[in-house]
């Protein structure tokens, strides 16, 4: 049997598009379905060009779920995973898939994370701060925006120098050559081929 992932997306789609990629001649798990709530995210271009399945659901699905839900049903999605979505995750998918659901933050959490914290806002808050390093953090995703458990952190070093693009560009090195093989990781720990939502 195969492990069918579903991502949720809101913006641009590099890191789904790199997931999607790493995945392609997978044994044994494969990316079936793109999520977005935005009908302008440029993610659902990157599915169009990939021949991924897309589904929008505006903001209004997103408050109880049920609809995302469904979806997710029909898809027969086993495995969620998050990158670069901006909403709340709704308490009947944490409910349905529990453990199934990872999300990647561009920064050492729990610093720099929360409601708002996202993209180039993480960035400037790092340079900000005068931080000495920056990173990503792979974590299980709870009812709390960045505060489910921790699976993998990786870091990169900030320079007095470094602007926020300059950090951008290191951590989004990192999530292209960590995030995927995390997700694969924890599939395999998970044993997400059993599970039946």
């Amino acid at each position: 049997m195969t492990t069918r992932i579903a991502i949720f997306a809101s913006g641009s789609g590099s890191n789904a598009e790199n997931i999607v990629r790493y995945f392609n001649e997978h044994p044994i798990i494969c990316v079936s379905l793109i999520v977005s709530n935005r009908q302008d995210a440029f993610v659902l271009q990157r599915a169009k060009q990939l021949g991924i399945p897309s589904v929008v659901h505006p903001k209004a699905d997103w408050l109880s779920g049920e609809p995302v839900l469904r979806t997710l049903r029909e898809h027969q999605i086993d495995f969620i995973v998050l990158a670069g979505f901006l909403l709340r995750v709704p308490e009947c998918l944490l409910i349905t898939y529990p453990y199934r659901i990872i999300n990647i933050h561009p920064a050492l959490l729990p610093k720099y994370g929360g409601k708002g914290m996202y993209g180039s806002r993480v960035h400037e808050a790092v340079v900000a701060a005068h931080e000495t390093e920056s990173g990503i953090t792979i974590h299980y995703v709870n009812e709390r925006y960045d505060e489910g458990i921790i699976i993998r952190q990786e870091r990169c070093p900030v320079t007095p120098a470094d602007t926020p693009d300059d950090v951008a560009e290191r951590v989004h090195a990192l999530e292209y050559r960590y995030f995927p093989s995390t997700i694969e990781d924890v599939i395999a720990s998970c044993d997400a081929l059993s599970f039946a939502p």
